[in-house]
């Protein structure tokens, strides 16, 4: 028997767009054409391929939420306890394990630990010197960062800032330069005292906790780089050097490309979902939720169908907005009165619907079983209808 041509192999795939979705139909395509199968062997194939996915269909009925509940909460108690871990990169420290998944589903604001990855093109992905030079235009630098010392002289009311010359040096920043960002802050006059001192003279109406407070927001003036990267490692990986980030701003690195052309805008990651969202839309912050617990989870060994995640994905931004898993997100939210009062803080609930006169129509689980009847799932999805007809005889 002699191999398939492609074009036969094609028609045999076009007699499946009723039973397959496209996307599998392409995907197995592309593997099949590598290959010279004969016929029996490319029935065998499709055989195979049709069988598994029909296999991984979700009878109508299902409780695809009590077992995606299930499938990531029992996991989720043999995930370690660690707080920090050095993720590869010995500088920065990432919070893993269950604190991690406990945060994105408790759709924190602020990650504990918040992160970004930075992907080069061109020469940079390939070059250290280059990549490096990229870090350093990233790097948030601060007038703190680069001071050997600060003195506060409260008879004249003001601050004299001891720059550190290694430091200046390493970041290429000049005397100069810190004393015009100074200046631009407005926040009182800077004089030069000598080669590596400067003082910055406050307005006399300070009083002590102003000049205090003034000190500290000096000490804060952004020199260079984003605002909110801490730290940038350049590390080697297989595909070349990447940044590894302690701190995010996904949007001040996004509006950095334009400056910084070896920055690949379309690989910019960070670990703040709600930055995704604000930058990229709820979509986008569907996939980071998705991705970050898939990798949460495998980091820690364990292996839960990415289905599960994706069903919670979609619960946590189906209204457009990013909402936890609790009582002040997708719990407290639900339709049903009882399903909500079921949960925490019962009475209150009941209250406030008997107050508005809400209507319970006892569509989902938790309220059937909370006044005893077949909740709606499985066999207990079907519904009969009975039309009676009463004959009268005259």
């Amino acid at each position: 028997m002699s191999d398939l041509s492609p074009e036969a192999i094609d028609k045999r795939f076009k007699e499946l767009q009723d039973v397959l979705p496209q996307s599998i139909i392409e995907e197995v395509k592309t593997k099949v054409l590598k290959y010279k199968l004969k016929e029996e062997e490319l029935n065998k194939v499709i055989s195979e391929v049709v069988k598994a996915y029909q296999n991984s269909l979700v009878e109508p009925g299902e409780a695809v939420g009590t077992v995606s509940a299930q499938s990531i909460g029992e996991p989720g108690t043999q995930m370690t306890l660690r707080t920090f871990h050095y993720a590869g990169v010995r500088e920065l420290n990432v919070t893993l394990g269950l604190p991690r998944l406990i945060e994105i589903l408790d759709a924190r604001r602020n990650p504990s630990t918040p992160m970004m990855v930075i992907h080069l093109r061109g020469e940079a992905r390939n070059n250290r010197e280059k990549a490096t030079d990229v870090a350093r235009k990233l790097e948030q630098i601060s007038v703190e960062n680069v001071a050997k010392s600060v003195s506060i002289d409260w008879v004249t009311r003001s601050i004299t800032i001891e720059l550190d010359p290694e430091m200046l040096g390493d970041k290429r920043l000049t005397v100069e330069q810190v004393m015009k960002a100074i200046e631009a802050s407005k926040l009182g006059a800077v004089e030069r005292i000598d080669e590596w001192r400067i003082a910055v003279r406050l307005p006399m109406a300070s009083d002590f906790n102003k000049l205090t407070r003034q000190s500290q927001k000096i000490l804060n003036i952004r020199l260079r780089g984003v605002k909110g990267l801490k730290r940038v490692v350049v590390r080697k990986e297989e595909e070349g050097y990447v940044l590894h980030v302690s701190g995010s701003n996904l949007s001040g690195v996004l509006e950095k490309c334009i400056e910084i052309p070896e920055i690949d805008p379309t690989r910019v990651f960070t670990n703040n979902i709600y930055e995704v969202a604000s930058v990229l839309g709820i979509e986008a912050a569907r996939t980071a939720i998705i991705e970050e617990a898939v990798k949460t989870l495998e980091e820690q060994g364990l292996d839960v169908d990415k289905r599960h995640i994706m069903l919670v994905a979609d619960l946590m931004t189906m209204t457009g907005r990013i909402r936890q898993i609790g009582r002040h997100g997708i719990s407290g939210e639900k339709s049903s009165v009882l399903a909500r009062a079921s949960f925490e803080v019962t009475t209150k609930h009941l209250l406030e619907a008997g107050a508005k006169g809400e209507i319970d129509e006892l569509r989902g689980v938790t309220e059937n079983v909370v006044i005893g009847q077949v909740i709606p799932l499985g066999s207990g999805m079907t519904r009969l209808l009975q039309n009676l007809i009463q004959t009268y005889q005259g």
